[in-house]
């Protein structure tokens, strides 16, 4: 990484700043719990370990409280989010209402290359060895097919929203990985729905994500 103030390559023709790009790695690591729930986050060393100065970190640290990722208290510093299993409820009830619509708007509004992005992305996941991958793995996976749910949407507002609440949906999955043994049938669901989406078949599509967060929700009350 470079020098604070410098510009990191993000993809080709593209660039993500430090802060941008500092918000992206921290974000992961709060989700998949590297950095675990309730645990203190020194930004002088995050910096450190990410080569960048403090600011870009700063920054990031801010909009991660806006994501609830994250929660400063004054005089005691910035500490990672507890996870709390009793918000499954209210995480799953907003969830079971947009994820449905997010996944008909991709059926209505995908252009032919995102159309093309998803069929690629159904095929990635029905070709995928469930016995290779490890948990994480499949968890980004997971999370890699509702951001292009999101994206392809057309809705900047509900995909704001749904990354959200996707991301502490996920926290509570990662929390109880060990204990959850289906996990790979569960990001394989997918390839069916992102078909739907794909053909343009928007009622199937809205069926189908109302399916998989119900599900989601019947599999970590089983484990809890």
């Amino acid at each position: 990484m470079t020098a604070q103030g410098t510009l990191v390559t993000a993809e080709p023709g593209g660039t993500l700043s430090l802060a941008e790009h500092a918000y992206q790695l921290l974000k992961d690591r709060l989700i998949m719990l590297e950095i675990r729930p309730g645990e203190p986050i020194n930004d002088g060393q995050l910096a450190a370990e990410l080569g960048v100065g403090r600011t870009p970190v700063r920054e990031a640290l801010k909009r991660l409280e806006t994501d609830h990722l994250v929660v400063s208290y004054p005089r005691r510093g910035t500490f990672a989010t507890v996870v709390d299993i009793t918000e499954l409820a209210a995480i799953s009830e907003i969830r079971e209402l947009l994820e449905p619509l997010a996944a008909r708007r991709a059926a209505e509004n995908a252009g032919p290359a995102l159309r093309a992005e998803i069929r690629a992305k159904a095929d990635e996941i029905s070709n995928f060895d469930p016995a290779e991958p490890d948990q994480i793995q499949l968890m980004r996976l997971d999370l890699s097919v509702h951001r292009l749910i999101y994206r392809a949407a057309g809705n900047a507002h509900l995909e704001d929203v749904l990354i959200r609440y996707d991301n502490l949906a996920t926290r509570i999955w990662c929390l109880v990985l060990d204990r959850v043994s289906s996990v790979a049938g569960h990001v394989s669901e997918h390839a069916e729905l992102l078909r739907a989406i794909a053909d343009g078949e928007a009622e199937k599509a809205g069926r189908l994500a109302l399916e998989h967060v119900t599900g989601f929700e019947k599999t970590i009350r089983a484990v809890l």
